[in-house]
């Protein structure tokens, strides 16, 4: 997200709505820090909306004698009292200048009508909403371009599945990351070398040989996994995952354009490509052969076995012999 100034948040009301406390926190502290950098005394209030009775609008956005800017943060705006709605709704529509008013909406169906009022009234809406993980690539580029620096969908790809698909760690690691290049892409192997220690890095090696045949490989992987105490539990659902998506990938309709069948398939485009190679030889058969493997030995490591380790090195012979099946 672009750093906002205090020109472009002053006299404007933001809307914030959706679940998503990370981008919901992020445009709240950058609203902040825009009114404080251009005046360090600024007048910072932040208040639930449920507080707001009658006249307390008017009160804490009035010029005061000790400021001249004023931030205010409405938190958790679906509370906010219909005694207070009339006067909200009409300082919005004629806000003060030297005034930024953050509103947040933390989701749900609670005070739906007050926001598209709002939006009539002239907020400025932002969306905080959840990403679904083949968005997630693309939104780490971004991160990585207001940093000024570049990286590739398929490195973006891997430092999700190193870290996590939790934003607030994705945005630390594209902060360390790209101060880091000085300037130069951030590769795959890059990402490898800060974050190849991640257990799920390794689980994912192992799915992605398994998925692919490749029985020699997958083996291999399998026991680096085992020699650096990756979790089992971690190996058989990365598996799992690769089969679902698989198995979406070959029942979907055939002649979408690319980006549809992303959508289609829960991936994000580049994807698509590693998708395509991974389905040669298989068929629904073997695909559903092997998803109820990965169901067993989910189970079995998750305490129905004795043998964890027999049990994941059995899912991947499984899932290469599965791939198999005509």
């Amino acid at each position: 997200m672009a750093k906002p100034t205090a020109a472009s948040v002053l006299g404007v009301t933001t809307l914030i709505t959706g679940t998503n406390e990370f981008l919901a926190e992020r445009t709240i502290v950058a609203t902040r820090e825009a009114v404080i950098h251009a005046d360090p005394d600024a007048d910072v209030s932040e208040l639930a909306a449920g507080e707001l009775g009658a006249g307390t609008l008017a009160e804490i956005t009035s010029p005061s004698l000790f400021a001249t800017m004023r931030c205010v943060v409405v938190r958790t705006l679906e509370d906010l009292p219909y005694s207070a709605e009339a006067d909200l709704l009409g300082y919005v529509a004629g806000p003060a200048d030297d005034v930024a008013l953050v509103l947040h909406h933390t989701g749900g169906m609670k005070g739906k009508s007050l926001l598209d009022k709002l939006r009539k009234a002239g907020a400025q809406e932002v969306k905080a909403q959840p990403l679904k993980k083949w968005e997630l690539p693309t939104w780490v580029t971004t991160e990585f371009r207001h940093h000024k620096a570049k990286i590739g969908d398929s490195a973006a790809a891997t430092l999700i599945d190193a870290v996590g698909e939790d934003m607030r760690a994705l945005a630390g690691a594209a902060d360390q990351l790209a101060a880091d290049a000085q300037g130069e892409p951030v590769t795959e192997a890059i990402v490898r070398r800060y974050f190849g220690g991640r257990a799920d890095v390794k689980g994912f090696a192992v799915a992605d040989a398994a998925i692919g045949g490749k029985a020699p490989e997958a083996l291999e992987q399998l026991r680096w996994a085992f020699a650096t105490k990756t979790d089992p539990v971690l190996i058989t659902s990365a598996i799992a995952g690769g089969l679902r998506g698989l198995a979406r990938y070959l029942a979907a309709p055939r002649g979408l354009r690319e980006s549809d069948l992303a959508r289609e398939v829960g991936v994000p485009t580049w994807k698509l490509r590693s998708l395509a190679t991974q389905a040669r030889g298989w068929k629904p058969r073997g695909v559903a052969i092997a998803i109820q493997a990965a169901a067993q030995a989910d189970a079995d490591v998750k305490g129905a076995a004795g043998d964890r380790e027999w049990a994941c090195e059995r899912l991947v012979i499984s899932v290469v012999r599965a791939k198999a099946i005509q």
